[in-house]
Parts: C-alpha cells; structure tokens; sequence
C-alpha cells in the first residue's frame, strides 16, 4: 500500500495513535477508553462511526497497520491494529504543531457573536443567558469533580480539563459582563444605527467604488 496523500491532522486521529502508541488493541476497545478516560469531553465521538472510520483513514494512509485477527467465546472476530513507526512520528508532529499552533480553528460561537446584528439585543441578552446558565451548570460540575480529595488521577491525566476549566471560568465572566452590558443599553443597536455603520460600504456610496 502506497500513501497517496499526507494525513490530515485531527483530534480523533491524535487520540486514536496515542492508544495505539500505548498498546495494540481493536476498535472497540478504543472507544471504551475514550470515554474512561474522558477524553469524550475533548474529542467528537458523538457519532458511533467515527473511531471506526478514522480507523480507516489512519489505515489508508499507513499511519496504523493490522497486527492480527482474534476471536473468543463465539463472539465476532475483532481487527487488533498497532500504529506504525511513520504513525508514531506523526503523532509528535501532530502533538506539537496543535501545541503550539493558534488560529487555525473555527469554532461555532466566535462565528456566532460576529453576526449579534441580526437580532435585537434583547433576544442577544435572552440566548446569552440559556449559555450563561448551562455554563455554570458545567462549572459547578466541574468544581465537584475537582474538588475530590484525594484526586483520582495524577495532574498530567488532567490537564485538558483544568484548561477546559480555565476557559469556562473566563467564559462565565465575559458572559455574566456582557449580558449586563446589553441589558443596561451599554451595549444596543438598532436597524438604523447599523445603516448608518454600513453606509461608508455600501455599494451606492460613490466613495467606495472604483
């Protein structure tokens, strides 16, 4: 088998060559510790497909290999795969470019936020307070777990969710602000202000075109 294109880098990938790194074991069994481990907090597995079909890709592109077939006890024969000296290596570089590497993801809310005009600033304060409460909901949660005494797990197995925990308390504070801006009127719009702001871009502006 020839790899007729680099690897795209991604979460899911990431994780499933670092458990193959660890040891070699089937699919199933990968997903199992995802979720164990909690790394289904960090990584999409929302979809039941999706450890498989990264399988598959990691396979096409010979960053993991089959290392036997077994089965046991009547069950369904099951695939172990072990990853490659070339997965190995490109589980590092993934490591470190996604390390040390910003501004390259899209996430949902940013694009969100950059779109406040189409809607009023009352219904803005409304959606913001449904995320504000879920938040918190997650903070408390959070707080619980961290608070266990004495931690289940040594900090290294825990650093995306103290980092996870870092940005929601930043995320609890922004929301909390910016609510009470858009309540107070410190922060409001309405559709002829924002005529007035587009009107330098507009089209129909002689200024603006060539």
């Amino acid at each position: 088998m020839t790899m007729t294109t680099p690897p795209r880098r991604s979460a899911l990938a990431l994780t499933v060559l670092v458990f193959l790194a660890w040891e070699s074991m089937h699919a199933y069994k990968i997903q199992q510790l995802i979720k164990e481990f909690g790394k289904d907090r960090v990584v999409n597995v929302k979809q039941r497909a999706s450890v498989y079909q990264t399988i598959d890709r990691l396979l096409r592109t010979e960053l993991i290999r089959v290392r036997e077939t077994s089965s046991a006890d009547n069950r369904p024969e099951r695939t172990i795969y072990e990853i490659t000296d070339t997965g190995r290596d490109t589980a590092r570089r993934w490591l470190r470019e996604a390390l040390a590497s910003t501004g390259n993801e899209y996430p949902e809310f940013p694009a969100a936020l950059a779109q406040l005009p189409l809607l009023p600033p009352s219904e803005v304060a409304e959606q913001l307070q449904v995320r504000l409460d879920a938040q918190r909901a997650e903070y408390a949660q959070m707080s619980e777990w961290f608070d266990q005494d004495p931690p289940q797990l040594h900090r290294l197995f825990l650093i995306e969710e103290e980092y996870r925990f870092a940005v929601l308390t930043a995320e609890i504070g922004w929301l909390e602000s910016t609510i009470a801006d858009l309540r107070s009127g410190a922060l409001t719009w309405d559709e002829t202000w924002l005529r007035q702001q587009a009107q330098p871009y507009s089209s129909e502006n002689p200024d603006t075109n060539p």
